[in-house]
C-alpha cells in the first residue's frame, strides 16, 4: 500500500503517474533502503525537506542502486503535489537540487507549453551540480541539465514523455520566440561594450 499512488491522483499522459518510471526501475526504488527508510510516510510538504538535503542528481549507480534524487522523483509522482507548488520550487533559487528535482518532475507531468515556460529560464542558471554515476561522481551545470530535459530522450535513467517542438507552439501563438542570455549579452554589448553580466557566467557554487 505504501507504494500506491495517492487516492484521487490525476492520470498523466494516460497512465498512473508512477508508471512514467519504467517498472524495473520502480521495483528497484521500492526495494531500496532510501525509499523504505527516508521516503516512508512522506507528504508533499515533508518531501520538500528531504529534497533540500539532496547533494547530487542521478538515476541508478553501482549495482543498479537508485539515487535519492530518483527516489524522490518517484515519490513526487506518487504524491502528485499541486502544480503551482512545483512551479514555485522551480522559481526559488536557494536550493539548487530542489530546483532540479522540481524541474525534472514538471518535465514528466507538464504540458509542452508549461515545460518551455518554466524550464527555459533555468538555462540562465550556471551553477554546478554533482551527478552520481557508476562508482563515483561527475559534474554538470544546471543549464546543461535543463537542456538535456528539453532535448534528450532519457535523463537520469528515465524515458521522458514526448515534447512538442518549440516552433510548433510558436506557430500556434502559444509561446513567444525565446530570447537567450546570449541575445541579452549582445544587446548589452551594443549599449556598453565595457560591461559584462556576471549572471551569464558559470558559477563554482
Amino acid at each position: 500500500m505504501a507504494n500506491r499512488t495517492i487516492s484521487g491522483a490525476n492520470w498523466v499522459h494516460g497512465q498512473d503517474p508512477q508508471h512514467l518510471v519504467e517498472k524495473i526501475i520502480r521495483e528497484r526504488i521500492y526495494d531500496s533502503i532510501y525509499w523504505k527508510e527516508d521516503c516512508f510516510g512522506l507528504t508533499a510538504a515533508s518531501l520538500m525537506d528531504r529534497a533540500v538535503e539532496l547533494t547530487c542528481l542521478g538515476g541508478e549507480f553501482g549495482n543498479h542502486e537508485p539515487t535519492p534524487f530518483l527516489c524522490l522523483v518517484l515519490k513526487m509522482l506518487q504524491l502528485q503535489p499541486e502544480k503551482d507548488i512545483v512551479i514555485d520550487l522551480i522559481k526559488q533559487e536557494d536550493f539548487k537540487y530542489l530546483r532540479a528535482l522540481a524541474a525534472f518532475y514538471l518535465r514528466l507531468v507538464g504540458s509542452s507549453k508549461e515545460i518551455y515556460m518554466y524550464l527555459e529560464p533555468l538555462l540562465n542558471d550556471y551553477r554546478k551540480l554533482k551527478v552520481r554515476v557508476g562508482a563515483g561522481y561527475t559534474l554538470t551545470y544546471m543549464d546543461e541539465f535543463v537542456d538535456n530535459l528539453l532535448n534528450q530522450i532519457r535523463v537520469c535513467d528515465v524515458i521522458l514523455p514526448h515534447l512538442l517542438q518549440r516552433h510548433i507552439l510558436e506557430d500556434n501563438d502559444e509561446l513567444e520566440p525565446r530570447e537567450s542570455a546570449l541575445d541579452d549579452d549582445l544587446e548589452s554589448d551594443q549599449d556598453d561594450k565595457t560591461e559584462s553580466s556576471p549572471s551569464h557566467q558559470r558559477s563554482d557554487d
